[in-house]
């Protein structure tokens, strides 16, 4: 059993975003006799699996859909998540490839290049 502030030095973040996860259904804390949020082995492991979907990229709307009990509701959540991922492989792949061509563009400006020209028309 772990304290709010032990969790939060382990996991690297303030104690009032543990809470916060908690407030937003992220997160689930057992309370002792005083109220006091006990950390036990399962909400220690949940916390941590917080943090690393928030680390990939995932809101806490969509973390703590993520971690539904429901296994349909939490996959719908990841299979958006993968389409809007993959979708930004896509975008940033464009953009390189466009970086790439004004290294390497004989034209001084880009406006004289017909294919820098077709890909901002295309953006």
């Amino acid at each position: 059993m772990k304290t709010i502030g032990e969790v939060a030095a382990e996991l690297g973040v303030e104690a009032h975003v543990l809470r916060h996860w908690e407030d937003v259904g992220a997160l689930t804390v057992r309370r002792d006799g005083n109220g006091y949020r006990i950390y036990d082995d399962s909400a220690l492991e949940q916390a941590h699996t917080v943090l690393k979907l928030r680390r990939i990229g995932l809101s806490l709307p969509e973390v703590a859909a993520a971690m539904a009990p429901t296994k349909s509701a939490a996959q719908a959540v990841v299979k958006a998540k993968i389409a809007a991922l993959e979708n930004e492989v896509v975008h940033r792949q464009e953009a390189i490839t466009f970086l790439q061509h004004t290294v390497e563009c004989r034209h001084r400006y880009l406006d004289d290049c017909p294919d820098c020209a077709t890909f901002v028309r295309g953006a």
